[in-house]
């Protein structure tokens, strides 16, 4: 975590607060949490009381002024908008009136349980706990169990080569499995899956209650390997066993249909009830406050997130298969540890003579072990070597790919795509770590101006022989590439909009700043012209069906990054206005792309208000 002030975009460290933390938390909780501030605090438990608001990347927590307990306030798994609200409250005078940021947090309120279900002992309660009152005081907090396939338990053993065989691992209560696949990386192996990375332990649901019901008096079906103790095996006692299970028995059949006839009688009105908003107020009073900043910039990263854990692939790279042999639990990989397999990996990617093919399946580690470890993804901004190794390998490998004479095209095309990916990954959920900050506007942003004029390419692929089968697979691989470089683009975009919300000098990083750097590019027009036709083909109605997880999330980066265009430069705005509008007029659709993006998806409903927010802008005459 970084709470070390830079600028004007992370907040002042606290001592007595980050002591607290670091005491009453996990580490693998305390080690995401992004930054803290001070607020008045307003919601169904807490009224106008000046808290601490504590924003990890998966929750918003709440202590007291000064810190005694920590409750669990919000978490972004059931957040449905952040809006930045303009009034003066009436509650506040003077300086703190006029400078407060007014936040408001809707999100879904935790489903009730059902009714005649506590009796038989079953938990089907959702959501967060309750707020704490003051009195008592939460001593350990855990991590809140949102998404499915990410933990923060790593093996040492698994990152990189090993000698020893393959080794299975889980906990004896089935709830965290920590599987070890052999850890191989050969230059001949042809599956990057089965490559020797960092794997995650994947959580398992929580058991059922132990809370006994009427069916566990008694068991007569007991296994044949644990004879019966004498009590059981007392006639009277068995006896009295049936009828409570038979009592029981009617009792559930009773429950069952009273539930069965509610339902029935409340219809869809029971399930808008259970998905009731409701809402967090936060009113931040420093001048200078960017909390604001780190919540959207914190939902967006999960939402981003948990939404590609849908995809399978995607999954499996996040996380490892599973696995029923009995294990001991491993301990979490250290910092320390981290460092030195990170240091390992660099040594390898800079030294000189490097092939091609080697190349390749190193970055592939790197950027898959990034995936799964945040500390990784740290240590890349602090070592300024691997970025600039990097941003000069896709200079490289670009340069490459568009040259006629190249003989190796497409895996310049595949090594481009692996870099714009590695650098895409490195920059999500490390916006407070001021070494990233530090590297990119060093020289006056020199590196950054290099990895912005590096990712930007022709959309159409020159080439001798159009039209032959090696053309198309080209193609293919060029809109592979393509992609990657619009999610990169985007969290320049990302980084960009932060720093326009500040007033720090240093940070000069803005979204004004970076289209001006690529203004001169002879293919900016035509590649951000590529992203609006993606757009457009995504949401026509050409192909009806659904968007997949990673389909849905480059929507939501494309159409980003395209009213980043249309906000910030003129160049490009009218651009898009005078070449798309009427393909965005007659092609795009609300309704269309409600159809296409699913409900479950968690990046849904933004996606569909940046939608809304695109077709008012270029429309508009």
């Amino acid at each position: 975590m970084a709470r070390t002030g830079y600028g004007n975009l992370y907040c002042r460290r606290n001592s007595k607060l980050d002591s607290f933390l670091k005491r009453n938390t996990d580490r693998a909780v305390y080690e995401r949490i992004r930054a803290y501030e001070p607020c008045v605090v307003i919601s169904d438990t807490v009224n106008k009381v000046y808290m601490h608001v504590v924003l990890s990347d998966e929750c918003v927590y709440l202590t007291e002024y000064p810190p005694r307990t920590l409750t669990a306030a919000v978490n972004l798994s059931r957040v449905r908008d952040i809006e930045l609200i303009n009034d003066l409250p009436d509650f506040l005078s003077g300086k703190d009136r006029e400078h407060s940021q007014h936040i408001r947090i809707i999100y879904a309120a935790a489903k009730p349980a059902a009714k005649g279900d506590d009796w038989q002992g079953r938990d089907k309660k959702e959501g967060l706990p309750p707020a704490a009152p003051p009195s008592h005081r939460n001593h350990h907090l855990t991590v809140p169990p949102t998404l499915e396939g990410v933990g923060s338990l790593f093996s040492e053993n698994n990152w990189r080569i090993s000698p020893e065989p393959p080794q299975r691992n889980h906990t004896v209560g089935g709830e965290v499995e920590v599987h070890m696949l052999r850890p191989v990386r050969s230059a001949s192996c042809p599956d990057p899956e089965t490559l020797g990375l960092l794997r995650l332990p994947r959580p398992r649901g929580h058991p059922p209650s132990p809370t006994p019901s009427l069916h566990s008096f008694v068991s007569p079906l007991a296994s044949p390997s644990s004879p019966l103790s004498p009590l059981e095996r007392s006639p009277k006692i068995h006896e009295a066993g049936q009828v409570y299970r038979r009592r029981g028995s009617v009792l559930a059949r009773l429950l069952r249909r009273e539930r069965v006839n509610s339902r029935e009688r409340d219809g869809e009105k029971d399930g808008e009830e259970r998905e009731k908003e409701a809402e967090l107020h936060l009113y931040a009073v420093s001048q200078m406050s960017r909390i604001y900043l780190h919540l959207q910039s914190s939902w967006s990263s999960y939402i981003i997130r948990s939404t590609l854990l849908l995809d399978p692939l995607y999954r499996r790279r996040c996380s490892t298969s599973s696995s029923s042999s009995p294990r001991s639990q491993l301990p979490a990989i250290s910092w320390e540890r981290t460092a030195h397999l990170f240091r390992q990996l660099s040594a390898e990617l800079l030294q000189e003579g490097l092939n091609l093919e080697s190349l390749y399946l190193l970055l592939q580690e790197l950027r898959t072990a990034a995936l799964r470890n945040i500390t990784l993804r740290k240590l890349f901004w602090r070592s300024s070597e691997m970025c600039v190794f990097l941003v000069q390998t896709l200079e490289d490998s670009l340069h490459g790919c568009q040259s006629p004479q190249g003989v190796h095209t497409a895996d310049q095309l595949l090594l481009s795509t692996l870099t714009a990916q590695t650098l895409a990954v490195m920059f999500r959920e490390t916006e407070v770590e001021p070494a990233r900050l530090s590297l990119l506007t060093a020289k006056k942003g020199a590196l950054t101006a290099r990895m912005l004029l590096a990712l930007v390419c022709d959309p159409e692929l020159q080439t001798h022989n159009q039209g032959t089968p090696v053309d198309s697979e080209l193609q293919a691989l060029l809109a592979e590439y393509l992609d990657a470089a619009c999610s990169l683009l985007f969290e320049l975009v990302v980084l960009g909009q932060e720093a326009s919300r500040c007033s720090s000098v240093e940070n000069f990083l803005t979204v004004g700043w970076i289209l001006r750097v690529l203004q001169p590019h002879p293919h900016l027009l035509s590649f951000i012209g590529y992203q609006a036709q993606q757009v457009v083909l995504v949401l026509s109605d050409v192909q009806r069906s659904a968007l997949s997880p990673l389909q849905s999330v480059l929507l939501f980066q494309r159409c980003r990054l395209l009213l980043a265009c249309l906000q910030y430069s003129h160049q490009l705005g009218q651009h898009l206005r005078s070449h798309y509008r009427e393909e965005f007029r007659y092609y795009v659709k609300l309704s269309c792309a409600e159809e296409k993006l699913p409900s479950h998806y968690p990046i849904s409903q933004p996606a569909l208000r940046l939608v809304k927010q695109l077709l008012a802008l270029i429309l508009h005459r």
